[in-house]
């Protein structure tokens, strides 16, 4: 079966008054119908990769692949009319926070309400039998009373089950999920893996779950991508993360805590620059 989505020297290089500065520097992987963590410390290339997939990159940034396929469409060579319509629709992307990621002076339901508008020919009565149908997917309660808060009343943990709704309810084919948990606590962030989850399986997606958190992607992916400096240093399957082989996955693990075994200090990573390709 052919993937969802097939990435080759993938490089996102921005300019800058100290030159350029390449973010992202030949990454290259496929993506079926699974989950894929993309790990890394803050600064690897993460974000810049899942934002150039959308082609959203900063206005100074330059995207260029070898290959860039989505469903047989190029997104490298694709109009912008093809990406307006695979972005949201086909791809949809979860930001880390939504108190950033909403319209603060709009009904939270009247946005996932929007979402479904605009890429789909339903009126407004359709649109918001559909977004709470929708609120209660996310195991929101009392739906109809949340749909008439704004951004600033609800929760964390509320306000991402509100980004999640909007981003599912066109259906999409990919959803590209950046750092989603890191703003909730444990708990909460339990409920929304668990909650992605279920969308993946029950309506076959394939999810790009962006972490620094090693030990929630091993546990919540099918594979991880570790990235370091824009570059890819090592793909490996998820339950054999703790098995991986190449020194900086093994430094990136060192640097975890573990309740089991304490330590008076944690060690501190050792980067080598032969671990760079060019």
């Amino acid at each position: 079966m052919s993937p969802l989505l097939s990435v080759q020297d993938l490089r996102v290089t921005f300019d800058t008054h100290r030159g350029p500065v390449e973010a992202v520097r030949g990454v290259s992987f496929d993506l079926g119908r699974e989950r894929l963590g993309i790990v890394g410390e803050s600064g690897s290339g993460k974000s810049q990769t899942g934002r150039a997939l959308l082609r959203l990159s900063a206005a100074n940034g330059r995207v260029t692949a070898k290959r860039m396929e989505f469903d047989g469409i190029d997104l490298m060579t694709a109009s912008e009319r093809t990406l307006r319509a695979i972005r949201g629709a086909r791809i949809s992307m979860i930001m880390q926070d939504p108190r950033y990621s909403l319209n603060p002076v709009m009904k939270v339901g009247d946005q996932i309400a929007e979402a479904f508008r605009i890429h789909s020919t339903a009126d407004k009565r359709q649109a918001r039998a559909r977004a709470l149908e929708m609120l209660e997917t996310v195991q929101i309660r009392e739906p109809e009373k949340v749909y008439q808060m704004y951004p600033h009343q609800v929760s964390g943990g509320m306000g991402q089950r509100v980004m999640i709704a909007m981003m599912l309810i066109p259906n999409p084919d990919i959803i590209i999920a950046d750092e989603p948990t890191s703003a909730l606590d444990v708990t909460v962030q339990m409920q929304v893996l668990a909650l992605l989850d279920d969308m993946v399986r029950d309506r076959g997606m394939g999810l790009i779950l962006i972490s620094h958190d090693l030990n929630l992607v091993a546990s919540f992916c099918d594979r991880v991508l570790v990235m370091y400096a824009g570059q890819v240093m090592e793909v490996i399957e998820a339950g054999k993360l703790q098995n991986a082989q190449h020194p900086y996955t093994r430094g990136l693990l060192s640097c975890v805590p573990e309740l089991d075994h304490p330590q008076d200090m944690l060690p501190v990573l050792q980067r080598d620059p032969a671990w760079l390709t060019g």
